[in-house]
């Protein structure tokens, strides 16, 4: 008996019966031992500090099961931008199970330090925090841009995650549903976990997000619609959101059978700052096979700096297919790339192999460059040798582009029996040496490596059949994204049909299948018509006041939708200065506040505006000035009874006065950033100084409603 007894305890973990005693959520629960907490719903507010969490498991050998458990951080209807803290600290630890728990409103769901063998099973951690988006559907903040660049020191937790994991070995990522925030799942030095069937999508920042994270497998997942930065007609950039994200060193990784549609990138892999600065490493020997990554706004691949395979993905209707700066020794094979803008774009690439693939329907279908004049503040092109030379093409299918190879400034490029549609130009060539197009067999090439089994990783048994995705001839129109993110098709919505700023206002009506709505309630305007069905456009008439406030709701199915516009009807006088060193706004302040009141000289410029809002790169207004810029801008509002606000977002500097009085004050070189302060009903005058230093700007400033 003793002898059974032992080989028992060899293969299994036996848990003493008097650890299994069941204790309802609270905070501060510790969890030592398995457990199977009470069901029902708890209301729970985590600490602020992300060290510490509502409850903490730490040991081994645990099983935390929350079958018919919710915690909630938040209270329903809040804004997700509230949620904070962290539900769950796995602490250490080996062999710890959390599955079947419900997790709402918190920064971070779940997260796991420092474990090994850790499983997460069956979990829903929809619906935890997300940021407000300030790109409306005419232009984009820069505000919402994102940046993953650096992790050394845990930044990336400032984004939330419904799972983050650190330093985590080995285990399991199965089956469970992110939805509704931003980030599903991000690991940072975390390696061998197996991460399957899930469904991570409809997130405003990414999908999965690895970080110096080696030897993981990413199947079967479902990794739709992470993505902002998207608007139909007027701007397409992703922000740096996507469905699946590579940084800093992450090798040997395997990626396949994943639906990853509608990302701001499908795929993002980039070497990471320590290659850019030293020329070694990168995010090295990933294989990439069988995902659909189509209907990216920007890249449906990027991988940059680093050496990957690329095996039999398909990508569709995005910017561009794959977008492989500075790739070396990649193997891109047997991929589909379908109406894309450009199929496969590689700047300084060297020595990589394109393979069997079909462009259908791409402008150009590959694309190779190298710059004469490389950053120079980039240490990678200091350490390495960066022209773009030595591809080999072949065996692939090339057909209705207005140009099959479009090569400048490379060398050595070999082309061999590819096939190309007779309406396509085969080759535009420009500064490059040693280019070689016949139609046979290159003899050094060995099939055999390009089949090998790495390279083909075989479905997992039980593995979830997520492609076709399910999301595969969705065009990229179907990107609606709100002030919380990306809409999800799933229940009813009221969206501008073009210009969210004309008068009067087109409202798309969307919802799921063929549904039918009625008018509910229009509050301050008419609306065009009074019931219908999905796919309707209304028309919406403000009525004539002093400020434009008005609501309208319709209802389909016994759920009501709405769509709300305010508009404090300010008329903005703006005066647009110059300035140089003597007026320079941090180093000469009187000088520069001269300037604002002309007493230097006049504007260069003076407008009239209904809005104060500018973003850009290069100025769109004739007369402004590239840099160096100085603006002043005043404006009246008479606002009714209510809760309001004045919002800004300035790169750079800024001050806002309400009748004279300072209210936001940000003088400082800075990214765009966004202030906001409270305004009272009645009449104000409002006045606004301003300046930019070089680069990007963006001003804007608005009365809005709370």
């Amino acid at each position: 008996m003793r002898a059974a007894l032992l080989l028992l305890t060899v293969g299994a973990v036996v848990t003493p019966l008097a650890a299994q005693v069941s204790q309802a959520p609270r905070q501060g629960l510790v969890i030592e031992h398995t457990m199977t907490l009470p069901a029902g719903t708890y209301s729970l507010r985590a600490p602020t500090s992300l060290d510490s969490a509502v409850i903490v498991v730490r040991g081994r050998d645990i099983t935390v099961d929350l079958s018919g458990v919710e915690l909630r951080g938040t209270s329903l209807g809040g804004d997700p931008d509230q949620g904070s803290g962290v539900a769950i600290l796995v602490d250490g630890g080996e062999n710890i199970t959390i599955k079947n728990a419900r997790i709402r409103g918190y920064k971070i769901a779940i997260r796991a330090v420092n474990t090994r063998n850790l499983r997460l099973l069956d979990n829903d951690l929809s619906s935890n925090w997300k940021p407000r988006l300030y790109s409306i559907v005419e232009h984009e903040s820069l505000a919402d841009w994102l940046s993953f660049h650096h992790n050394e020191k845990g930044e990336w937790t400032r984004y939330g995650a419904a799972i983050y994991l650190q330093r985590v070995e080995g285990g399991e990522i199965r089956g469970n549903t992110v939805m509704h925030g931003m980030n599903a799942l991000l690991m940072t030095g975390t390696d061998s976990m197996l991460v399957w069937n899930n469904t991570f999508s409809f997130n405003s920042g990414l999908g999965i997000g690895m970080y110096r994270s080696s030897h993981n497998r990413v199947m079967h997942n479902r990794v739709d619609f992470n993505v902002r930065g998207y608007s139909e007609g007027f701007y397409r950039r992703g922000q740096d959101s996507a469905g699946i994200l590579m940084y800093e060193q992450s090798d040997s990784n395997t990626v396949a059978y994943n639906s990853v549609t509608h990302g701001g990138d499908g795929l993002f892999i980039w070497a990471g700052q320590s290659t850019m600065d030293t020329g070694q490493g990168g995010v090295n020997d990933n294989v990439i096979y069988k995902n659909d990554f189509s209907w990216a706004p920007t890249n449906g691949m990027e991988a940059t700096f680093s050496r990957n395979a690329f095996v039999e993905n398909r990508v569709v209707g995005s910017d561009y297919g794959l977008w492989g700066g500075y790739s070396y020794s990649s193997l891109i094979v047997r991929n589909t790339f379908e109406r894309n803008r450009i199929g496969v774009a590689i700047e300084h690439g060297q020595d990589n192999n394109i393979h069997g693939n079909r462009f259908s329907g791409d402008s150009t279908d590959i694309h190779l460059w190298g710059d004469k004049i490389e950053p120079g503040d980039w240490g990678y092109p200091k350490h390495r040798d960066t022209r773009s030379r030595d591809y080999l093409i072949e065996w692939n299918s090339l057909s209705g582009s207005r140009v099959a190879l479009r090569i400048g400034n490379t060398q050595n490029v070999r082309a061999y029996q590819n096939t190309v549609n007779a309406d396509t130009l085969l080759v535009a060539l420009g500064d490059t040496s040693g280019v070689v197009i016949e139609p046979r067999l290159n003899a050094r090439v060995a099939t055999d490596i390009l089949l090998h089994s790495r390279l083909e990783p075989r479905p997992l048994r039980d593995g979830a059949l997520v492609l076709p995705s399910a999301f595969a001839g969705w065009p990229r129109s179907t990107i609606i994204i709100d002030e919380w993110g990306p809409y999800d098709w799933k229940s009813p919505k009221l969206w501008p049909a073009d210009s969210s700023l004309s008068t009067p206002l087109k409202l798309r009506v969307l919802g799921p299948g063929k549904g039918s709505w009625r008018l509910a309630s229009a509050r301050g305007a008419t609306v065009s018509k009074r019931r219908g069905t999905f796919g309707d456009t209304v028309v919406v008439t403000p009525s004539k006041a002093r400020v434009e406030d008005w609501t309208v709701a319709l209802i389909s199915g016994g759920q009501t939708f709405e769509y709300s516009r305010f508009d404090a009807n300010a008329s903005w006088d703006v005066r647009v200065f110059a300035w140089s060193d003597s007026t320079h706004p941090l180093n000469s302040a009187a000088a520069f506040a001269a300037l604002l009141r002309g007493e230097k000289g006049a504007p260069v410029l003076s407008l009239t505006s209904s809005r104060l809002d500018y973003v850009w790169f290069r100025p769109k207004v004739p007369g402004w000035p590239l840099e160096k810029v100085g603006v002043a801008a005043v404006t009246t509002v008479d606002l009714p009874s209510g809760r309001y606000a004045v919002r800004t977002i300035s790169d750079d500097g800024i001050r806002v006065f309400v009748d004279d009085r300072p209210v936001i004050e940000d003088w400082t070189v800075h990214e765009s950033r966004v202030l906001e302060v409270p305004l009272s009903a009645g009449r104000h005058r409002i006045r606004v100084e301003y300046f930019q230093l070089d680069g990007w700007t963006e001003l804007r400033a608005e009365v809005v409603k709370q």
